[in-house]
């Protein structure tokens, strides 16, 4: 079995770099991309805005409401107090507590409503990216970290809740309520407006770039977060750990952990820091302005100002204060935002390589003849060929070895036959239909791939088993795990087939997992089987018994066999050889011994054990 690291394998293909979008550097830096993004954004929001409509009202009737507290209290100062009018100091404090109470009823729904419709569109943004990312071909992961996809979904997504959930309502609250304080101010006196208002434009000014600053560290943080999230799925996995510990490389996994994540700790005080003075200046001039509101209010070239006025006016400038500081605060958070929108949408963007045809035909009753022609393929456009003129027939109901040294493109030959990557030229045909040309369902119906690098999900063992087919029946179930001799092990467990085989299977041996693999492609009965070298963890006496099964179950069935050893080939009806990914070879054992060419060489290294094959192509 080889290595794992970072989804690569093979040589010379391209494959096992950090997926980075050719467009990814400086994307960001683009104004026309950020508006468009703005755009996306906003269209998030539209199949809710009936619910946005009520939000929107509720929060104007709010708004509204408390801008006629002031007028109360002016009146309070300015007639019920001073003419001991208790009628009518009962009937304005009465106003008051009412306005209180109903603004905060208000607000509960608004809350609840602008929430419900904020996770909504959370659900809809997680939805289109993992749908997005289920479509994306095999090529994608191959080259792209784990730990940086789950960044995508878990942190990126994840920080732009808040802006999703709430931001988006309270811009609107607040812009409705400066504009009715701000109405209410000049209905009061134009003159204490003016004054008051005058700091706001360089406020906005000084925001917008801190904004600008925070949205770069953010941008860094999230990469940041990404690499480590990478690490912990990699060092914290099962394999991870047994590597790291086997290897005596512990130590130096902390340490790089402990160096990532002191480097994150120190962006995010940057950015909690980073326009903080400018913010600190911001609070300071708003608690300073009611004491200066007094002082102009007392001279003499303003004039007579009604007590009551004045009390109105700072009641006024006390509720702007936090709608004015938090519109501040948010433009600041929206550009932030816009850093972690910018990489989801970097993953939306990434275009579909295997799509199904408009018009794609689903497969019937397939018999299983498969047809390479004139098949070329690589994993780079500018790259060597991984597959060069490769063409063959696999007739239905016979089985096929494909064989080669590392690197030959044995494993790539056995995907292209599922479509887990598409030829660049020739084509690959089932039943004489192009396998592009095919429904997607179809064909995963018709060609089944048994891999060597064997995944099992953290369920029971009849869950992984149904995973290739819900519908089957306990009795299907057994019958296929009896097939792949793992039944009589399953059995003999405590919880049978209820047993839980723990994180990637490692409840279970290495042949026990092939052998559960085996089973749970068989319980979907295809006509087409593609075993990537399936009896590579097998030892010698189980990998009899499981070829046995194999063997039995092929009848009527065409196999196409990746080899790994080759005593498995012998009985093959028909044996490729692969050499640097062209066909050099082909027929059956004993014809190609008495060649005495490649596959003869093959044998004679494979019997001294000196030869190891089975590499991903």
């Amino acid at each position: 079995m080889r290595p794992r690291v970072n989804g690569s394998g093979g040589s010379g293909n391209g494959r096992g770099r950090t997926f980075s979008p050719p467009e990814a550097e400086g994307r960001a830096e683009d104004p026309a991309v950020r508006k468009a993004n703005l755009r996306r954004v906003v269209r998030l929001f539209r199949p809710y805005r009936l619910r946005l409509g009520a939000v929107l009202g509720l929060i104007f009737v709010s708004a509204s409401l408390g801008m006629v507290a002031p007028f109360l209290v002016k009146d309070i100062f300015d007639r019920a107090l001073p003419e001991r009018d208790t009628g009518l100091l009962n009937v304005l404090v009465g106003g008051l507590i009412a306005i209180a109470v109903l603004t905060g009823v208000i607000g509960v729904f608004q809350t609840w409503l602008s929430n419900v419709v904020g996770q909504r569109v959370m659900h809809d943004l997680r939805s289109a990216v993992y749908r997005h990312l289920q479509r994306l071909s095999l090529a994608f992961f191959t080259r792209t970290r784990t730990g940086e996809v789950q960044s995508r979904i878990a942190n990126d997504i994840g920080g732009v809740q808040n802006v999703v959930t709430s931001t988006a309502t309270a811009i609107v609250s607040n812009v409705t309520t400066v504009i009715a304080a701000v109405v209410a101010m000049f209905l009061l006196d134009w003159r204490l407006a003016l004054f008051s208002l005058a700091l706001v434009p360089i406020f906005v000014l000084l925001t917008r770039r801190v904004g600008e600053e925070r949205r770069q560290i953010t941008d860094t943080r999230q990469k940041t977060m990404a690499d480590m999230s990478t690490l912990v799925e990699e060092s914290l996995s099962v394999s991870g750990i047994l590597l790291g510990k086997t290897m005596g490389r512990s130590p130096e996994l902390a340490d790089r952990f402990v160096r990532e994540s002191s480097e994150l700790a120190e962006l995010e005080v940057r950015q909690r820091m980073a326009g903080r003075w400018v913010m600190a200046s911001i609070q300071a001039s708003f608690a300073i302005m009611p004491a200066l509101v007094y002082w102009f209010a007392g001279q003499p070239f303003i004039g007579a100002i009604s007590l009551g006025t004045v009390v109105a006016f700072t009641t006024l400038q006390t509720r702007l204060f936090f709608p004015v500081s938090s519109l501040l605060s948010v433009q600041i958070d929206v550009q932030t935002s816009l850093a972690l929108f910018d990489r989801v949408f970097e993953y939306l963007d990434l275009p579909v390589e295997i799509q199904e045809r408009p018009g794609a035909v689903a497969l019937g009753r397939c018999h299983g003849d498969v047809t390479f022609r004139d098949v070329w393929f690589r994993y780079d456009r500018e790259g060597r060929w991984t597959l060069a003129d490769v063409s063959f027939d696999v007739p239905s109901g016979t089985r096929t070895a494909i064989v080669g040294e590392t690197g030959s493109g044995k494993t790539t030959l056995g995907y292209l036959v599922a479509r887990l990557y598409d030829v660049e030229r020739g084509a690959v045909l089932v039943d004489g239909v192009d396998v592009r040309d095919a429904t997607f369902e179809s064909l995963a119906r018709t060609v089944g791939v048994v891999s060597q690098e064997t995944y099992l999900f953290h369920a029971s063992i009849r869950e992984n088993l149904r995973f290739a087919n819900p519908e089957a029946t306990d009795e299907e179930v057994e019958e296929a795990a009896r097939a792949a001799r793992i039944h009589d092990l399953i059995a003999s467990l405590e919880a049978g087939y209820d047993t839980k085989v723990g994180e990637r299977g490692y409840r279970f041996s290495g042949g026990e997992k092939q052998r559960i693999a085996i089973a749970r492609t068989l319980l979907r009965n295809p006509p087409v089987l593609v075993l990537d070298e399936a009896t590579s963890a097998l030892d010698t006496q189980t990998e009899r018994a499981v070829q046995e099964a194999l063997d039995r179950l092929a009848e009527g069935r065409t196999t196409i066999t990746i080899a790994h050893r080759l005593s498995t080939v012998r009985d093959a009806d028909q044996i490729v050889v692969l050499d640097g990914g062209r066909v050099v070879e082909r027929g059956r054992h004993e014809e190609l011994l008495a060649l005495g060419g490649r596959y003869a060489a093959l044998v004679a290294r494979d019997e001294t054990g000196t030869l190891e094959l089975g590499t991903l192509a």
